[in-house]
């Protein structure tokens, strides 16, 4: 059974930093494309990140530069580093887990198991 549990959200002011993680049970992600969503209140959910199989990666443009995606591979974890946070950044994060070794951007139907979310606030 796949498992996907992220952690490390919480409340930050504008300008702080958070890593949120998400460790992986039955399922290895360093052999997928593994990737963050976020969901802000009253909006759609939202590609954040990606990472696939080699270790390449891509990011929305909002948040070029300032967040980086990794990964753990003894941990069997993903991690999403995100610094210069702003009220924009406030979202339900979630870590996803791709069908095939390879990205194929953000659409839903790439990523087969989602976690429960993790909730990140910045207040101005």
């Amino acid at each position: 059974q796949v498992q996907l549990a992220e952690s490390g959200g919480g409340s930050v002011q504008t300008g702080g930093s958070l890593r949120v993680s998400c460790a992986a049970s039955g399922y290895t992600v360093s052999n997928y494309c593994m990737a963050w969503f976020r969901q802000a209140p009253g909006k759609e959910r939202e590609g954040v990140a990606l990472i696939d199989y080699d270790g390449r990666t891509a990011y929305a443009e909002s948040v070029k530069g300032r967040f980086t995606i990794s990964q753990d591979n003894a941990k069997n974890t993903l991690y999403l580093q995100m610094n210069v946070l702003t009220p924009e950044d406030t979202a339900m994060y979630y870590c996803a887990a791709g069908r095939s070794r390879l990205c194929y951007g953000w659409l839903p139907g790439a990523y087969n198991y989602w976690g429960q979310g993790t909730r990140v606030t910045v207040s101005s």
